[in-house]
């Protein structure tokens, strides 16, 4: 049977404290789907370079989307209580803005559990990869607002983020 939150407590606790991973064997598997979003604000000259793909180390977006769909499916292998899922799809876009790439990262498995962690791992893989690609032309490069837009699927139903202007 699937593990029940202890009242008022986190489920990735034991009733000792101690961290485990969450049985979800009593759970029903459904589709489940997952968007995240984070952006890495960037220098107008590298705005620029980009526009232009006038980048040394190769095509920053399709490194940054094959680092995105890697970093989805080794989710369980970088944050520890994840459970490793079977993913039917992991998509990226980017949109290049004067002062930033915003990230979006969609994730859709049918499963017990799962979706955001990978939406979320996604993003910031391939935030990372641009990063490490572009530091030679701008080494003030930041990376943040990494949040998870939407869910579906599972107990806890529809989420949908209000994003804030």
């Amino acid at each position: 049977m699937a593990d029940e939150h202890p009242a008022g407590g986190f489920s990735h606790l034991d009733d000792r404290g101690e961290l485990r991973m969450v049985d979800v064997s009593g759970k029903e598997a459904t589709v489940r789907t997952a968007v995240a979003r984070g952006e890495v604000r960037i220098s107008a000259e590298l705005a620029e370079r980009l526009k232009r793909g006038d980048i040394e180390k190769g095509n920053v977006f399709a490194a940054a989307h094959t680092a995105g769909v890697l970093a989805a499916k080794r989710t369980p292998e970088l944050i520890p209580l994840c459970h490793p899922l079977l993913l039917d799809q992991v998509h990226l876009d980017f949109a290049l803005r004067d002062d930033a790439v915003d990230i979006t990262a969609s994730v859709r498995l049918t499963g017990r559990t799962g979706a955001e962690m990978e939406a979320l791992t996604a993003v910031s893989v391939a935030a990372l990869t641009i990063y490490d690609m572009c530091k030679a032309v701008d080494r003030e490069m930041e990376i943040g607002r990494i949040r998870l837009i939407e869910k579906q699927g599972g107990r806890s139903g529809h989420f949908v983020r209000e994003e804030k202007t």
